[in-house]
């Protein structure tokens, strides 16, 4: 079961998980679509949720490349 964070400040995010054991990040949108990714160990979670760290600008950077699909909750 994911366990949702909600996200405030961002405009492309409103939620956001991880499942170390399978090392995907879930993300929540705006318009209430869920995607996961993959391929992202623990340092990637810790970047990518590191006070500061615009969401917006990392998935871009980096999310986005990885191996992902939509979440179907």
């Amino acid at each position: 079961m994911i366990e949702w964070i909600q996200v405030s400040g961002s405009s492309m995010i409103t939620a956001e998980a991880y499942d170390q054991e399978t090392e995907r990040i879930y993300l929540r949108f705006h318009d209430g679509a869920e995607w996961w990714y993959a391929a992202c160990p623990p340092q990637v979670w810790q970047e990518f949720t590191a006070l500061g760290q615009s969401r917006g600008k990392y998935f871009h950077a980096v999310l986005k490349h990885k191996p992902s699909g939509q979440h179907s909750g």
